[in-house]
Protein backbone atom coordinates (compact mmCIF):
# COMPACT_ATOMS: atom_id res chain seq x y z
CA UNK A 1 0.00 0.00 0.00
CA UNK A 2 2.89 2.36 0.81
CA UNK A 3 4.40 1.72 -2.62
CA UNK A 4 1.13 2.74 -4.31
CA UNK A 5 0.97 5.88 -2.18
CA UNK A 6 4.33 7.04 -3.58
CA UNK A 7 3.33 7.33 -7.24
CA UNK A 8 1.24 9.98 -9.15
CA UNK A 9 0.23 15.57 -10.22
CA UNK A 10 -1.48 18.38 -7.39
CA UNK A 11 -1.97 22.09 -6.43
CA UNK A 12 -0.52 24.23 -3.60
CA UNK A 13 -1.30 22.48 -0.33
CA UNK A 14 -4.37 23.19 1.80
CA UNK A 15 -5.30 21.67 5.16
CA UNK A 16 -7.22 18.67 3.85
CA UNK A 17 -4.25 17.66 1.68
CA UNK A 18 -2.67 16.48 4.95
CA UNK A 19 -5.45 14.10 5.92
CA UNK A 20 -5.85 10.38 5.36
CA UNK A 21 -9.56 9.69 5.04
CA UNK A 22 -11.35 6.62 6.35
CA UNK A 23 -13.98 5.11 4.03
CA UNK A 24 -16.28 4.28 6.97
CA UNK A 25 -19.59 6.08 7.51
CA UNK A 26 -21.65 6.11 10.73
CA UNK A 27 -25.34 6.74 10.03
CA UNK A 28 -26.80 9.64 12.00
CA UNK A 29 -23.48 10.79 13.43
CA UNK A 30 -22.71 14.51 13.43
CA UNK A 31 -19.13 15.77 13.45
CA UNK A 32 -17.29 19.00 14.11
CA UNK A 33 -13.67 19.04 13.00
CA UNK A 34 -10.73 21.44 13.19
CA UNK A 35 -7.47 20.73 11.43
CA UNK A 36 -4.43 22.47 10.01
CA UNK A 37 -0.73 22.41 9.22
CA UNK A 38 2.31 24.63 9.75
CA UNK A 39 5.55 24.66 7.72
CA UNK A 40 9.05 25.00 9.12
CA UNK A 41 11.61 25.42 6.37
CA UNK A 42 14.49 27.68 7.42
CA UNK A 43 14.86 30.72 5.19
CA UNK A 44 12.49 29.59 2.45
CA UNK A 45 9.26 31.34 1.50
CA UNK A 46 7.32 28.47 3.10
CA UNK A 47 8.76 28.99 6.58
CA UNK A 48 6.08 29.80 9.19
CA UNK A 49 3.24 29.54 6.64
CA UNK A 50 0.29 27.17 6.75
CA UNK A 51 -3.47 26.75 6.74
CA UNK A 52 -6.36 25.62 8.91
CA UNK A 53 -10.03 24.86 8.44
CA UNK A 54 -13.19 23.96 10.31
CA UNK A 55 -15.95 21.66 9.10
CA UNK A 56 -19.28 20.11 10.05
CA UNK A 57 -20.41 16.68 8.82
CA UNK A 58 -23.41 14.37 8.95
CA UNK A 59 -23.83 10.64 8.26
CA UNK A 60 -26.90 10.76 6.03
CA UNK A 61 -27.29 6.97 5.87
CA UNK A 62 -25.15 3.85 6.28
CA UNK A 63 -23.09 4.56 3.14
CA UNK A 64 -23.00 8.37 2.66
CA UNK A 65 -21.45 11.14 4.77
CA UNK A 66 -21.55 14.77 3.68
CA UNK A 67 -19.27 17.47 5.06
CA UNK A 68 -19.00 21.25 4.65
CA UNK A 69 -15.72 23.09 5.23
CA UNK A 70 -17.18 26.50 5.95
CA UNK A 71 -14.01 28.08 7.31
CA UNK A 72 -10.83 27.62 5.25
CA UNK A 73 -7.92 29.93 5.96
CA UNK A 74 -4.30 30.25 4.86
CA UNK A 75 -1.63 32.41 6.49
CA UNK A 76 1.74 33.75 5.42
CA UNK A 77 4.88 34.60 7.36
CA UNK A 78 3.14 37.65 8.84
CA UNK A 79 0.68 35.32 10.57
CA UNK A 80 -2.37 37.07 9.10
CA UNK A 81 -5.09 34.60 8.13
CA UNK A 82 -6.92 34.99 4.82
CA UNK A 83 -10.14 33.17 3.83
CA UNK A 84 -9.55 30.99 0.80
CA UNK A 85 -13.03 29.56 0.17
CA UNK A 86 -15.12 26.57 1.17
CA UNK A 87 -15.48 22.89 0.29
CA UNK A 88 -18.45 20.54 -0.02
CA UNK A 89 -17.22 16.97 0.52
CA UNK A 90 -18.93 13.59 0.28
CA UNK A 91 -17.61 10.20 1.39
CA UNK A 92 -19.26 7.01 0.16
CA UNK A 93 -18.74 3.66 1.92
CA UNK A 94 -18.78 1.04 -0.83
CA UNK A 95 -18.94 -2.18 1.23
CA UNK A 96 -19.52 -3.47 4.74
CA UNK A 97 -16.41 -3.64 6.96
CA UNK A 98 -14.60 -6.93 6.39
CA UNK A 99 -16.52 -7.80 3.22
CA UNK A 100 -13.34 -7.51 1.12
CA UNK A 101 -9.61 -7.73 1.82
CA UNK A 102 -9.62 -3.95 2.41
CA UNK A 103 -12.65 -1.75 3.13
CA UNK A 104 -13.29 0.47 0.07
CA UNK A 105 -14.78 3.93 -0.20
CA UNK A 106 -14.87 6.95 -2.49
CA UNK A 107 -14.55 10.72 -1.92
CA UNK A 108 -16.13 13.39 -4.14
CA UNK A 109 -15.71 17.09 -3.34
CA UNK A 110 -16.34 20.52 -4.80
CA UNK A 111 -13.78 23.13 -3.75
CA UNK A 112 -14.71 26.80 -4.22
CA UNK A 113 -11.70 29.15 -4.19
CA UNK A 114 -12.16 32.82 -3.34
CA UNK A 115 -8.62 33.86 -4.25
CA UNK A 116 -8.29 35.88 -7.46
CA UNK A 117 -6.88 33.87 -10.34
CA UNK A 118 -7.33 30.52 -8.57
CA UNK A 119 -9.97 28.31 -10.21
CA UNK A 120 -12.38 26.18 -8.23
CA UNK A 121 -12.02 22.42 -8.55
CA UNK A 122 -13.54 18.98 -8.18
CA UNK A 123 -11.68 16.26 -6.24
CA UNK A 124 -12.39 12.54 -6.38
CA UNK A 125 -10.77 9.19 -5.75
CA UNK A 126 -10.85 5.83 -3.95
CA UNK A 127 -10.22 5.33 -0.22
CA UNK A 128 -9.05 2.12 1.44
CA UNK A 129 -8.75 0.91 5.04
CA UNK A 130 -7.34 -2.39 6.31
CA UNK A 131 -7.35 -3.77 9.88
CA UNK A 132 -5.00 -6.65 10.75
CA UNK A 133 -5.17 -7.31 14.47
CA UNK A 134 -3.90 -4.15 16.17
CA UNK A 135 -2.60 -2.70 12.89
CA UNK A 136 -4.59 -0.22 10.80
CA UNK A 137 -3.59 1.02 7.36
CA UNK A 138 -5.27 3.65 5.18
CA UNK A 139 -4.56 4.65 1.60
CA UNK A 140 -6.06 7.55 -0.38
CA UNK A 141 -5.46 8.27 -4.08
CA UNK A 142 -7.13 11.52 -5.10
CA UNK A 143 -7.35 13.41 -8.39
CA UNK A 144 -8.21 17.09 -8.78
CA UNK A 145 -9.74 18.76 -11.84
CA UNK A 146 -10.06 22.53 -12.08
CA UNK A 147 -13.42 23.93 -13.21
CA UNK A 148 -14.50 27.35 -14.46
CA UNK A 149 -13.29 29.84 -17.06
CA UNK A 150 -9.65 29.84 -15.88
CA UNK A 151 -9.37 26.10 -15.43
CA UNK A 152 -6.55 24.11 -16.96
CA UNK A 153 -7.29 20.88 -18.77
CA UNK A 154 -4.93 18.81 -16.60
CA UNK A 155 -5.66 16.51 -13.69
CA UNK A 156 -3.64 16.84 -10.50
CA UNK A 157 -2.89 13.82 -8.31
CA UNK A 158 -1.94 13.31 -4.68
CA UNK A 159 -1.73 10.28 -2.44
CA UNK A 160 -1.67 9.73 1.30
CA UNK A 161 -0.92 6.68 3.45
CA UNK A 162 -1.09 6.06 7.19
CA UNK A 163 0.01 3.19 9.43
CA UNK A 164 -1.02 2.82 13.06
CA UNK A 165 -0.68 0.30 15.87
CA UNK A 166 -3.60 0.37 18.31
CA UNK A 167 -2.25 0.01 21.85
CA UNK A 168 -5.61 1.16 23.18
CA UNK A 169 -8.37 3.33 21.67
CA UNK A 170 -6.80 6.52 23.01
CA UNK A 171 -3.25 5.67 21.88
CA UNK A 172 -2.42 4.71 18.30
CA UNK A 173 1.19 5.52 17.31
CA UNK A 174 2.33 5.16 13.72
CA UNK A 175 3.38 7.25 10.74
CA UNK A 176 1.95 9.12 7.75
CA UNK A 177 3.30 9.58 4.20
CA UNK A 178 2.24 12.03 1.46
CA UNK A 179 3.14 12.45 -2.20
CA UNK A 180 2.33 15.56 -4.27
CA UNK A 181 3.95 15.29 -7.73
CA UNK A 182 3.00 18.77 -8.95
CA UNK A 183 4.93 20.24 -6.00
CA UNK A 184 7.62 17.57 -6.38
CA UNK A 185 7.11 16.92 -2.67
CA UNK A 186 7.38 13.62 -0.80
CA UNK A 187 6.98 13.66 2.98
CA UNK A 188 6.88 11.11 5.80
CA UNK A 189 6.93 11.24 9.57
CA UNK A 190 5.68 9.92 12.92
CA UNK A 191 2.04 10.29 13.93
CA UNK A 192 -0.06 9.76 17.02
CA UNK A 193 -3.85 9.47 17.17
CA UNK A 194 -6.59 8.29 19.49
CA UNK A 195 -10.25 8.40 20.36
CA UNK A 196 -12.07 8.93 23.64
CA UNK A 197 -15.62 7.51 23.70
CA UNK A 198 -18.47 8.17 26.14
CA UNK A 199 -21.43 6.06 27.20
CA UNK A 200 -23.75 8.36 25.25
CA UNK A 201 -22.06 7.42 21.97
CA UNK A 202 -20.10 10.64 21.56
CA UNK A 203 -16.41 10.52 20.75
CA UNK A 204 -13.50 12.94 20.76
CA UNK A 205 -10.72 12.09 18.35
CA UNK A 206 -7.30 13.65 17.87
CA UNK A 207 -4.27 13.14 15.67
CA UNK A 208 -0.93 14.90 15.33
CA UNK A 209 1.99 14.29 12.98
CA UNK A 210 5.41 15.69 12.13
CA UNK A 211 6.39 15.22 8.48
CA UNK A 212 9.89 15.49 7.07
CA UNK A 213 10.71 16.24 3.45
CA UNK A 214 12.26 13.38 1.49
CA UNK A 215 13.48 15.58 -1.36
CA UNK A 216 14.78 19.13 -1.83
CA UNK A 217 11.48 20.56 -3.05
CA UNK A 218 9.47 19.27 -0.08
CA UNK A 219 9.17 21.43 3.07
CA UNK A 220 11.79 20.39 5.62
CA UNK A 221 9.17 19.98 8.35
CA UNK A 222 5.38 20.08 8.45
CA UNK A 223 3.45 20.05 11.73
CA UNK A 224 -0.11 18.68 11.47
CA UNK A 225 -2.99 18.65 13.95
CA UNK A 226 -6.58 17.41 13.81
CA UNK A 227 -9.34 17.49 16.41
CA UNK A 228 -12.77 15.94 15.83
CA UNK A 229 -15.91 15.63 17.94
CA UNK A 230 -18.61 13.16 16.88
CA UNK A 231 -22.05 12.87 18.46
CA UNK A 232 -25.63 11.72 17.81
Amino acid sequence: MLAIACSGLAQPAVANDFSVYSPHVVQGQKEIELRGFHYRDGGSALNRTGANEMSVAYGVNRWWKTELYAGRFAYGQDGVRHPVGYEFENIFQLADPGEYWADPGFVLSYVHNRQAGTPSSIEFGPLFEKWSGHVIQRLNTIWEKQVGSQASGKYAFRSAYSFGYKIRPTLVPGFEAYYRPVDNASQIGPALSGELQTAQGSELGYSVAVLYGLNKMAPKQTLIFRLEYGFF
